[in-house]
């Protein structure tokens, strides 16, 4: 059964996709791969994982705003992640979004969740975000191993 949490819009927009997951901080600077949208930090909990077209849901990002460059050339490249949600407002999310919106008129939207939203999510789930902050998490459309 389908269910939705509030969440705080940072970069607004329209979203849909597999939810990818991590409890862990992510650092795109060496962690993601522009022209592909793998997370190839080797020592990440979704190392191998590609996050292109999908709503990544990250803690929180580490490391500098080279962060915003990498995820810049990822939307340039056609391999960003269709949204983000965090656990909090990430300036470096946020400034990609922002010139990328710029540049390319191809914002991503952001948007943070309280800690316990955030427990909510679990990779597989159907996320839909809405323009209004609105994110429908659907359970029925976890993947199955």
């Amino acid at each position: 059964m389908p269910h939705q949490i509030q969440a705080e819009i940072v970069i607004a927009g329209a979203a849909k996709g597999e939810a990818l997951v991590s409890s862990e901080p992510l650092s795109f600077w060496g962690g993601y791969d522009a022209q592909t949208g793998e997370i190839v930090d080797r020592r990440h909990p979704l190392s191998g994982q590609i996050a292109a077209g999908k709503v990544l849901v990250l803690p929180f990002t580490k490391g500098s705003s080279t962060t915003t460059a990498i995820l810049l050339e990822a939307v340039r490249t056609g391999n960003a992640p269709a949204a983000i949600v965090s656990r909090g407002k990430d300036m470096f999310l946020s400034l990609a979004s922002i010139v990328a919106d710029e540049m390319y008129q191809k914002p991503i939207p952001i948007l943070a969740t309280s800690p316990s939203d955030f427990e909510t999510f679990r990779s597989g789930q159907i996320v839909v975000i809405d323009l209004d902050g609105t994110i429908t998490i659907d359970e029925e459309g976890v993947k199955k191993p």
